[in-house]
């Protein structure tokens, strides 16, 4: 059973906070809480469905490593946010990896709970839908982008995004991001340099505030304005 603390932190999610109390005590009840090493594998592209996480403490990130040891990365995922549910929805074998990039406490719920949780009560899947297209959307977004938008309104978006949780906070609560640039370029599909050569303009804006493996907005507002110009068509 979840801890009373990791409770009170679920409720910043907003998937969560929407949720029916049933539904609500049924995550309560059955939550597992799993500790993971850093660049230890949570699960990995091809394993079968064993059930949907939530990032408690720590970061975790999902992408994908091809056959030559070239990595993608799609997202750097952090509290509160859910993931690992797309298989659940299509019955598939996981469509990346997810591995922790710091010592990380992770929520678990079993895909055995989850399931007998839906053929009882099949009008939950709308949560699980709810879900999905959260990702969905921004996905969407992600794509519109890269046809529209400079690096410079990309990057800037991104970061909002990593800010917001990728939709799952209820508001910012902190501003700073563990991430590194590379693994920022990997995201935006563009070099190392590309990315500090940006970044390093953010900073002379005052935007935001380079160090090792950190980013630190302090200009939030600014960013956002950045990030939602007026797209170059």
């Amino acid at each position: 059973m979840l801890e009373p603390v990791y409770i009170d932190h679920l409720q910043q999610n907003i998937w969560f906070a929407q949720l029916s109390a049933e539904f609500k005590q049924f995550i309560i009840q059955h939550a597992v809480q799993q500790r993971f090493d850093k660049e230890h594998a949570i699960f990995h592209a091809g394993d079968s469905f064993n059930g949907i996480y939530a990032v408690l403490e720590g970061a975790v990130r999902l992408g994908y490593i091809d056959i030559h040891g070239k990595e993608s990365v799609a997202a750097i995922v952090e509290p509160i946010m859910w993931f690992g549910e797309i298989s659940l929805v299509d019955a598939q074998p996981r469509s990346h990896d997810a591995i922790a990039t710091q010592k990380s406490l992770i929520l678990h719920i079993s895909s055995t709970a989850l399931q007998s949780l839906l053929q009882q009560h099949p009008v939950f899947w709308y949560h699980i839908a709810q879900l999905t297209s959260q990702k969905l959307r921004f996905a969407f977004l992600e794509l519109i982008s890269i046809q529209t938008q400079s690096i410079s309104q990309r990057l800037a978006q991104r970061l909002m995004f990593i800010l917001n949780g990728y939709g799952n906070h209820l508001s910012i609560e902190k501003n700073v991001i563990h991430l590194s640039q590379e693994q920022l370029a990997q995201m935006l599909t563009c070099s190392r340099q590309t990315i500090n050569q940006e970044l390093q303009a953010l900073e002379q804006q005052n935007i935001l505030r380079l160090s090792f493996k950190k980013i630190e907005i302090v200009d939030v507002p600014k960013l956002h304005r950045i990030a939602h110009a007026f797209p170059n068509l």
